[in-house]
């Protein structure tokens, strides 16, 4: 259940309270805490004062910084029911303060996106020249650390793999050692630059590649520790390789085994032969029938 739901109209209002040095200041002695109630709202407002004193510092990188004794005011006023602006003043004002927020975003997402694009396309050229380091056609970039020899995988295969990641300043965002077990997924279901990297490689070798942001996670990177437009690194050890299985097509038929039909002229002939071997049959037992008729005829005559 949740006890607490900020508004727009409460962040404005209490953003600082937790922070306001001079309400710290006023507090002689420490909050009586013995009672489950008084537990109950004290955690309600050091939940707010946690909540906004994050917003509060968003609102300073944003160049947008509040008065936190005005803030704080603000929020006593309001609770005494003394508040200096009515209602409808208040919402228009902190409609304006959220507009004027997205707009410093929408600003500063495209000013560092254009820093990675020039920081990453400088920092690929740097690396390509190193020593042992291969670039792909695509404009991948690797470095063999262990080579092995064998099968490599395909793009519908899954493998197993130890890895791991990190921004071009070396900050790590994921780690399967330091997860402390390797990582399986299917190659087709993982970005460009691994789907085609890790087709390079033979079970057992350990590979370091630098992938283009493109082939990455490109403008929209991954939030929050992969920036948009990021220029990623990743050492790569396989370990196994699981074969896709066979795909079945619909529609597709068992062959049985075939039937041997016999030809038309062996069978027409067989036909015509017992056709001709039953009208004889019935001639001769015609003629022994006519040859009784006649004797039973001379007999009555004598």
């Amino acid at each position: 259940m949740k006890f607490f739901k900020p508004t727009l109209v409460a962040i404005a209002l209490v953003s600082v309270l937790g922070c306001n040095e001079q309400a710290k200041q006023e507090v002689v002695k420490a909050p009586v805490l013995d009672t489950e109630i008084q537990k109950q709202a004290y955690g309600l407002g050091a939940s707010i004062g946690m909540y906004m004193q994050r917003n509060l510092e968003q609102q300073s990188k944003l160049g947008l910084g509040l008065d936190k004794d005005l803030i704080a005011q603000g929020f006593l006023d309001s609770i005494d029911g003394k508040s200096l602006m009515e209602q409808e003043e208040i919402q228009a004002l902190l409609m304006s303060l959220d507009t004027q927020m997205k707009t410093k975003q929408e600003e500063m997402i495209v000013k560092e996106s254009e820093a990675a694009i020039a920081e990453g396309q400088k920092f690929l050229a740097e690396n390509a020249k190193r020593e042992g380091v291969q670039v792909t056609a695509s404009g991948i970039q690797y470095e063999i650390i262990v080579e092995a020899d064998g099968e490599k995988p395909l793009g519908t295969d899954t493998v197993k793999v130890h890895y791991v990641g990190n921004v071009i300043n070396g900050e790590v965002f994921e780690s399967s050692i330091k997860n402390g077990e390797p990582v399986v997924f299917p190659l087709n279901r993982v970005i460009r630059g691994w789907t085609e990297g890790v087709q390079l490689m033979s079970v057992g070798a350990k590979y370091k590649f630098t992938i283009p942001s493109d082939l990455a996670y490109g403008p929209n990177g991954k939030p929050p520790s992969i920036p948009g437009n990021s220029v990623l690194q990743f050492e790569i050890e396989l370990l196994e390789i699981q074969k896709a299985e066979p795909v079945v097509q619909l529609g597709a038929v068992q062959q049985e085994k075939a039937v041997t039909i016999p030809k038309l002229e062996p069978m027409k002939e067989i036909a015509v032969q017992e056709a001709v071997e039953t009208k004889a049959e019935v001639v001769e037992a015609a003629a022994i029938e006519e040859k009784v008729a006649e004797a039973a005829v001379e007999d009555a005559v004598q």
